[in-house]
C-alpha cells in the first residue's frame, strides 16, 4: 500500500469511528506501528486529525460525546468478556456504585446471580437491568436526565453520593491514558463520575480497547486513583504497561 493510499485509509477509519487505537490502525493498513505513527504525524500537520498516545481522533473529538444508540452496537463481544471478568470482583453482601455506559450495563447483567447486594447508580440502564432482582437493593441518585447516555447528572446527583462509602466503584468513560487517567467529554458526566469514585474504597474501570490510549476533554479519575482496569487483549500493550507501572491492577479478557 502506497503512503497516500495508506493515509487515506487511516483517515477513513478515524472518520468512521471517531477514535481509533494505533494497534487497530496498523492492523487495518497492514503496516507497522512505527509507520502508522509517521502517517498520523503527517495527517495531524494537515489538520485532518488529532494524534494522541496510543491512537488518533478527529478534530473536536475531545469534546464529542457519543450517544447510547451509537455505542451499544460497538465492541459487543469485548464488552461481554470484560463484564464476565469484572463480575469476579463482586461478592455477595457487597455495597457498590456503578456508573453509566454500555459496558457497565453489560456488567450489571452479571450481578443478578448475587444476593444481598446494595447497588447505587446514576444509570437508568443499570437500574433497569437490576430491577427484577429481589435480592439486590438498587438506589438511584437524583439529578437531571442526560438523554444521550440515559444517566442522571448534575449537582443533585453529586450531592446524593456525598458521604456515601462503598467497597468498589465500577465506572467507564470515553478515554483512558496513563498520563491523565479516565476522561469524558462532558463536565456534568465527569462531576458525577468523580463523586462515584470518591464514594468507593477501590475504583474499577471497565474499558474496551477502543478507549485505551484515548484522551478526552475532562479528566474524571487520575491514574493513581484507579485500582483495577478490566479491558480486553486488543488494548495497546504499551499503555497497559504504563498503567501497571502506576499501580493499576490489570485484568485482561482473552479472546
Amino acid at each position: 500500500m502506497f503512503a497516500a493510499e495508506r493515509r487515506q485509509r487511516i483517515l477513513d477509519l478515524v472518520r468512521a469511528n471517531g477514535a481509533v487505537s494505533l494497534r487497530e490502525l496498523a492492523q487495518a493498513v497492514h503496516s507497522s506501528e512505527v509507520t502508522v505513527r509517521r502517517d498520523l504525524r503527517a495527517l495531524e500537520s494537515e489538520g485532518l486529525l488529532n494524534r494522541h498516545h496510543g491512537g488518533a481522533t478527529l478534530p473536536g473529538e475531545l469534546s464529542r460525546e457519543a450517544g447510547y444508540a451509537h455505542k451499544v452496537s460497538l465492541e459487543s463481544a469485548e464488552k461481554a468478556a470484560i463484564a464476565d471478568l469484572a463480575g469476579a470482583l463482586v461478592e455477595d453482601g457487597d455495597a457498590i456504585v456503578i456508573g453509566p455506559g454500555t459496558t457497565t450495563q453489560e456488567f450489571a447483567r452479571r450481578l443478578t446471580r448475587h444476593s444481598e447486594l446494595a447497588v447505587v447508580t446514576n444509570s437508568l440502564l443499570v437500574a433497569q437491568v437490576l430491577a427484577g432482582s429481589p435480592r439486590i437493593e438498587v438506589m438511584l441518585t437524583g439529578g437531571t436526565l442526560r438523554g444521550s447516555i440515559l444517566a442522571l447528572v448534575g449537582s443533585a446527583a453529586e450531592h446524593s453520593l456525598a458521604g456515601l462509602r462503598v467497597r468498589r466503584a465500577f465506572i467507564s468513560g470515553n478515554g483512558l491514558t496513563a498520563e491523565r487517567g479516565l476522561s469524558t467529554p462532558n463536565m456534568q458526566v465527569a462531576g458525577v463520575d468523580r463523586a462515584l469514585a470518591a464514594a468507593a474504597e477501590e475504583v474499577v474501570v471497565l474499558a474496551d480497547h477502543t478507549k485505551i490510549g484515548v484522551d478526552t476533554m475532562v479528566q474524571t479519575v487520575a491514574a493513581d486513583r484507579i485500582d483495577h482496569l478490566v479491558t480486553d487483549d486488543s488494548a495497546p500493550r504499551d499503555v497497559l504497561d504504563e498503567l501497571g507501572a502506576r499501580g493499576v491492577r490489570l485484568h485482561v479478557a482473552q479472546f
